[in-house]
């Protein structure tokens, strides 16, 4: 554990508790998620960093574990370069202080003790909704905003003092001071009161306090409340109460708090690392990209006022508090960081330039006796060379590419020929913008780097492939197949810096230097970036190889699941205002199912329930508002779909089409139909999030939901479609709970006929026999039976392999596929049908293998009401929506093992 012992503390006054003269007090590591519990009840308090030398090396030797050295120290001495209260302003949801409390103190405690001074802004999350629920006040939303009457506003007032307590208390367990400022800083006018009723508009940001709170060596955490001139108190967003904060203060930093950790691409499902908003917004904003819709398109928007408003040295990052240090200390970060950067210019001809001005750049930082000459004849032989230049308006960075020289060893490779950053471009991120502009050109990359670079880790970071060699290391990205990056491993071996041509600055420049140092005339180079080399045999150059093929970065996510869940990563929408939902056919299992999750849903809000049996008749089991069901027809949902967001048919088979020909028009809308009309229909999304793109159900606003059988026969044979005998297909039998044959009476929900008995039916050609082979690409023979238990589905599958293999290996693969799937779970033994029933998951397991290893038994269990029917249904709900992907369904297990029941 990581820890930093302090001497003399002195309290100081206007902060929570006191401490006598001459106390100690150890700093508690920034990583334990348990400090609260191993500090005595007595509050001791850690002093802020001492500025003496030895302190800041200690900080910077800890802080090099998640970063360089290099990187450490510039960044301390970059957000030194202001006044206090301009380090940072740190905006954290009622989120982040309900479930990361001691994560979130943690970091802000190490902040504090090297002399930082974040500014931290908190709102009240979900916590509001839940708490007006109990007090049986309606949630009300305009154009997403809260309307806010006397009972709301009490309620949140009463969370904002609570959520400001728990944060103050908890940073003083640690050691820390801290202020609660819950007033006095934020004066506002009514927004407008006809519509919001007790909602501000801030006016002026009072810095007082906050600016007394920093003198006194405590750290300012404020509520976003404010008040009119008269003393009203009005409700203010958060995040709009922080973006006006910044406004004033001007900080290098604006950090939003999230549970996501960032910003995420739809299409690649990894995190963005960053945007550079002269570069990316219009394209943002276009509708080109699908994923940029809700609250991540409102986000961005709002991003780029606020930084419009601001120096450009400031940016904002969207970070998990876990990785507060790692954003803030590092050049890869930790979460999405957002910029206005400068537009990345290319030039292709000398010409373009004004040549005094590029000589002056490429100059910078490597002055030597023979410099200036060497650097002419380098721009002269530039004029009769194909070249791209990328660099920003004020000239910080400026990259030369040489493009691929066909007849080369390097043939389809593009050379990094020069890199010239100035320390204010590393620290404002212009390395960065202009690396991304020479990628977008040239996927295809190499470059080198003297192992011994200050920024050698950044260029690891963007690298996919690395190999060192005396002293130099080649890094490569963009080459796919193992065979290239031994030819490239093999000609930099051989032939060092000639593999790239004759022409690269870098290695004149060291040339004129060596040569200047032989003259006793030189002083050494000070630069961020070389590309000489040495000669040496093949065997030293393959004596420190590092080959990252498709090496993850540090802002990215990696599985083994092709299709990874989309988690939280998927919140765009604004939590603010829930969606509409109607529910079509409410009568039977599966709509009671669902409406049980629909009750326990934060963003969902049931408006209308229809069955013709229980017209007139309350609806049970929904807590949120009274409802009462309707009898609607296709012509009354008509005049209902523009004010709904979504509609889910619980119908029979056959019947949902006049329903959903009503709303042909409305392609916003979104329609999700649990029968099995659509399931073959093109125009329409088939919704197994499990084995169909994510990013494809996320972008439909028509969805197929998958049949009970089908689903879980599908996931237990998906994983060895590569693996199936070609001249014969899967078997599967499965057993059902009776639930699965409806409410209407038949012999097969008959309990007494079911007593002591198992009843087969549909022996060929049931729908499900076709839904499953349609979607799975080969041809499987399905064999239904129902039972006497209520609910749950057990399924026997026989398949024939096209290899022997043994049980261990299919175990593997199933493990591998389904990874960090929180409802799928593969186990060794075999499924039990009475464990799934209310379940939210699948269960496969068993795995038993005939003696020659060609034909393998597998056991999957389903419970068909839920993640058969209505926990998949909120599922794609809440991917199609911009939900995160399992909001509102019970997850207490992944495929590791354990019970997935609520």
């Amino acid at each position: 554990m990581l820890s930093l012992r302090t001497s003399t503390v002195a309290a100081s006054r206007g902060c929570r508790g006191h401490l006598k003269p001459g106390s100690t007090t150890i700093f508690p590591a920034v990583t334990s998620p348990y400090l609260h519990s191993r500090h005595s009840r007595r509050r001791r308090y850690a002093t802020p960093a001492d500025p003496s030398f030895s302190t800041r090396s200690t900080v910077v030797q800890l802080l090099s574990n998640i970063g360089s050295k290099r990187e450490v120290q510039q960044y301390l001495s970059h957000f030194s370069s202001v006044s206090s209260n301009q380090f940072a302003v740190i905006k954290v949801g009622g989120a982040i202080i309900d479930d990361h409390l001691p994560t979130l103190s943690s970091s802000l405690a190490f902040l504090h003790h090297i002399g930082l001074y974040p500014i931290v802004v908190h709102g009240t999350g979900a916590a509001i909704n839940k708490k007006l629920e109990e007090a049986g006040v309606e949630p009300q939303f305009h154009q997403g905003i809260r309307v806010t009457d006397p009972k709301t506003l009490e309620l949140a007032r009463s969370l904002f003092l609570e959520a400001n307590l728990r944060l103050v208390e908890s940073l003083e367990d640690l050691g820390v001071r801290a202020r609660p400022i819950t007033s006095g800083v934020f004066r506002a006018e009514y927004l407008d009161r006809s519509k919001y009723n007790l909602v501000g508009r801030i006016t002026d940001v009072n810095k007082a306090p906050i600016e007394s709170s920093i003198r006194a060596r405590c750290l300012p955490i404020l509520t976003s409340m404010a008040e009119t001139v008269g003393g009203q108190v009005l409700n203010v967003n958060a995040d709009v109460a922080a973006g006006e904060l910044a406004r004033v203060i001007e900080p290098l930093k604006i950090v939003y708090l999230s549970e996501k950790g960032g910003l995420f691409n739809g299409d690649t499902k990894e995190k963005i690392s960053a945007i550079n908003l002269d570069e990316e917004y219009d394209d943002l904003m276009s509708g080109r990209h699908w994923w940029v819709r809700h609250g991540t398109k409102l986000k961005i928007q709002e991003l780029k006022n606020l930084l419009d408003d601001l120096p450009r040295s400031s940016s904002v990052a969207i970070i998990h508090p876990s990785d507060l240090q790692k954003e803030l200390f590092t050049d890869t970060g930790a979460g999405t960081l957002i910029r206005r950067g400068q537009k990345v210019h290319v030039y292709t001809d000398v010409a373009q330039f004004d040549v005094d001005a590029l000589k002056r750049v490429l100059i910078r930082d490597r002055e030597a006796l023979d410099s200036k000459q060497t650097v002419d004849r380098y721009v002269e032989s530039l004029r009769d060379r194909d070249f791209k230049a990328y660099f920003d308006e004020p000239m910080e960075g400026l990259a030369i590419v040489l493009p691929p020289q066909d007849g080369t060893s390097t043939a389809q490779l593009a050379q990094l020929a020069t890199f010239a950053i100035t320390k204010s471009g590393w620290l404002s991120n212009v390395a960065d913008n202009v690396f991304a502009a020479i990628k977008r050109d040239f996927p295809r990359l190499v470059w080198t780097v003297k192992s011994d670079d200050e920024n050698l880790t950044w260029f690891f970071d963007k690298a996919e492939g690395s190999l060192s060699r005396d002293g130099e290391v080649l890094f490569w990205t963009g080459i796919e197949s193992a065979q290239d990056v031994a030819a490239v491993m093999q000609e930099f071996g051989k032939h060092g810096r000639d593999v790239f041509g004759d022409i690269n600055l870098e290695n004149k420049l060291q040339k004129a230097a060596r040569a200047a140092a032989n003259l006793g005339g030189s002083r050494q180079q000070a630069r961020a970036y070389s590309t000489a080399s040495r000669p040496s045999n093949f065997s030293n150059a393959l004596r420190d190889v590092r080959y990252r093929q498709r090496r993850q970065a540090s802002r990215s996510y990696a599985t083994t699941n092709p299709n990874p869940p989309f988690g939280s990563k998927n919140a765009s929408r604004q939590d603010s205002e829930p969606a509409k939902v109607a529910l079509i056919g409410a009568r039977g299992y599966t709509g009671k199912a669902l409406i049980e999750l629909l009750n326990r849903h934060p963003h969902i809000d049931l408006r209308h329930v229809s069955s013709r049996e229980l017209a007139g008749q309350k609806l049970e089991g929904y807590d949120k508002r009274a409802i009462t069901y309707e009898n609607l027809s296709p012509d009354d949902l008509e005049r209902l779909w523009d004010g709904l967001d979504c509609i889910v048919m619980a119908l029979p088979n056959g019947v949902a089409a006049p329903w959903v020909n009503v709303g042909a028009g409305k392609k916003n809308l979104l329609v999700i139909d649990l029968s099995a009309d659509y399931r073959f229909d093109s125009d329409w999304t088939y919704g197994l999030p499990e084995l169909v793109d994510r990013a494809t159900i996320s972008q439909s606003t028509r969805l197929s939901n998958p049949g009970c059988y089908a689903t879980a026969a599908q996931l237990g044979i998906a994983p060895l479609l590569d693996f199936l005998d070609p001249n014969a297909g899967p078997t599967i039998v499965g057993h059902s709970g009776y639930s699965g044959a409806g409410t209407k009476p038949s012999p097969k929900n008959n309990i007494e006929n079911l007593a002591n008995n198992i009843i087969p039916y549909s022996l060929t050609g049931h729908i499900h026999e076709k839904e499953i082979s349609t979607q799975l690409g080969r041809s499987v023979a399905f064999i239904p039976h129902v039972f006497s238990l209520f609910q749950g589905i057990s399924h026997t599958i026989s398949i024939p392999l096209n290899k022997a293999m043994t049980s261990r290996d299919i175990r593997n693969i199933f493990t591998e596929r389904y990874e960090g799937e929180p409802l799928v779970k593969v186990i060794g033994d075999v499924p039990s049908v009475k464990n799934i029933s209310g379940a939210h998951g699948v269960e496969i397991g068993g795995f038993s293998v005939t003696p020659d290893g060609k034909r393998v038994v597998i056991i999957a269990t389903i419970d068909n009401l839920l993640k058969g029917a209505a926990t998949q249904a909120l599922q794609n709900m809440n991917l199609a929506l911009g939900y995160a992907e399992f909001e509102g369904i019970p997850l207490t297990e992944t495929n590791s093992g354990g019970s997935m029941k609520s």
